[in-house]
């Protein structure tokens, strides 16, 4: 799978792409990563890819024509018409199941930087508008690395455990609930002991114990993917005696 990634910044992508256990699917190009810095497509001396917005107003707007050109010698270099995602506020908001679907996809992720894009750019050229959340970025680099480390860490091998991701929050394997809590040595720390049953060496004992506390967590924090996981019929009947039994509701 590729992705190529339109930013001014391409230097930002080094460390990321380098460093922790998602190197492996960038190494092996399991996810197979192409930066193209922007300005390398702008025209004069000082490259300029933004100018001031039409209208007034503060902050500059990344201009179109450089933009397409980039575009362009991508899909030049591709051959094909993979879909063109800009990060933005007002895309659809990024989850597991957006991630599990450009695992096996491919894209030309856009990283936009000042006031924005130049909005006619957007209308001819962009495919999909993505958000990781009702915050504002700087640029779109940490959103694209956000989408490529999730991505990369769902390759088979790339990490240490093959089962790993199956047990992290939202994933499907766990009914879209959150994680559980985990402990590791020493058995107590600063008087704060680990909870007798995972010491216990009962195996069903300590699975269910996970998914109480699976449910309980996602219950007081995220109400919502509970009443997902019942209308998908996920939950069972010792998983609803557990909800009733908890002594507070949600707030």
């Amino acid at each position: 799978m590729r992705f190529d990634v339109i930013t001014l910044f391409p230097e930002l992508f080094g460390p990321f792409l380098a460093c922790g256990v998602t190197r492996r699917a960038y190494e092996s190009r399991q996810v197979d990563v192409r930066l193209w810095n922007l300005r390398d497509f702008a025209e004069g001396n000082y490259r300029r890819v933004d100018d001031r917005p039409f209208g007034g107003g503060p902050g500059m707007v990344m201009m179109a024509e450089p933009l397409l050109r980039c575009l362009n010698s991508i899909r030049a270099d591709r051959g094909d018409r993979a879909p063109v995602v800009l990060f933005s506020p007002i895309g659809t908001k990024l989850d597991h199941a957006g991630v599990a679907g450009w695992s096996a996809g491919t894209g030309i992720l856009v990283c936009g930087r000042y006031e924005g894009l130049d909005q006619r750019f957007i209308d001819r050229c962009v495919d999909v508008q993505i958000s990781v959340g009702d915050f504002v970025l700087s640029g779109g680099e940490i959103a694209a690395m956000a989408l490529l480390d999730a991505v990369a860490r769902l390759q088979p091998g790339v990490l240490n455990d093959e089962g790993s991701h199956q047990l992290d929050s939202f994933n499907p394997a766990l009914d879209g609930l959150l994680d559980c809590p985990h402990y590791t040595r020493p058995e107590v720390w600063q008087g704060q002991g680990v909870p007798d049953v995972l010491l216990s060496g009962h195996h069903g004992h300590i699975e269910r114990w996970r998914r109480d506390q699976r449910l309980e967590i996602t219950w007081r924090t995220r109400p919502e993917l509970i009443e997902a996981a019942r209308a998908a019929g996920s939950l069972d009947r010792a998983d609803e005696r557990l909800l009733a039994a908890l002594p507070e509701k949600p707030a």
